[in-house]
């Protein structure tokens, strides 16, 4: 499976979302290349420090010159981060991956993103289009805030990319982990910011977990 972690929209939270699925596969002794073909090497960076501290599982990232289909179907998971600011590997995974994971925050400009960035893979890949499934990320976490609601409504109705229910929350967590090279569910595991990562893990991978 080639999952590709990508949006038109910088900030959105991809990098977060790859690192920490990659360390989830790893951690389920599955085969897994993560591959970072963002300009700004976030996931690269992240892996980095998860070297330097010696945390386990390991984890190897590749660049843009891994998006072969042959280096992409060598091992069973693959995890692309994507970001906007190289477009021809960004169209080149599109045409390669299997499906596109889509972090979207919940405001109006993001659901306008998604609705182009749908548009786009539609162009890309005419032959052979992934699936788009789309998720809340940084979530509002107070009841009285409506627009988390109001944009995961909007991704329901949204045509070509089908919408999931488990969403992450803006919790500092997901950036302290981060910065240490942890997965959020490796520094706070009993946390309410792992339970929703590994919720939204469980449905995007529900053939491993059965």
């Amino acid at each position: 499976m080639i999952t590709l972690v990508a949006s038109l929209k910088g900030g959105s939270g991809k990098s977060t979302v790859a690192f920490n699925l990659g360390v989830w596969l790893a951690q389920g002794a599955l085969a897994c290349r993560l591959v970072d073909i963002d300009p700004q090497a976030t996931l690269t960076d992240v892996l980095e420090v998860r070297r330097e501290e010696g945390y386990t599982p390991p984890l190897q990232v590749l660049d843009k010159r891994a998006l072969t289909r042959e280096q992409l179907t060598e091992v069973e998971q693959v995890v692309i981060d994507a970001g906007t600011a190289d477009m021809d590997s960004l169209r080149l995974a599109l045409a390669l991956c299997d499906r596109v994971v889509v972090p979207v925050q919940p405001s109006q400009a993001d659901i306008w993103s998604v609705q182009r960035f749908i548009r786009l893979v539609a162009t890309v890949a005419r032959e052979r289009p992934p699936e788009i499934i789309g998720f809340i990320n940084r979530g509002d976490t107070h009841h009285a805030v409506r627009e988390t609601d109001e944009a995961a409504a909007a991704l329901v109705a949204a045509p070509g990319i089908r919408f999931i229910k488990p969403r992450l929350s803006q919790r500092t967590v997901f950036r302290r982990s981060f910065s240490e090279g942890l997965a959020v569910f490796e520094l706070e595991s009993k946390g309410k910011a792992a339970r929703e990562f590994l919720g939204l893990a469980a449905v995007l991978y529900a053939d491993l977990v059965r």
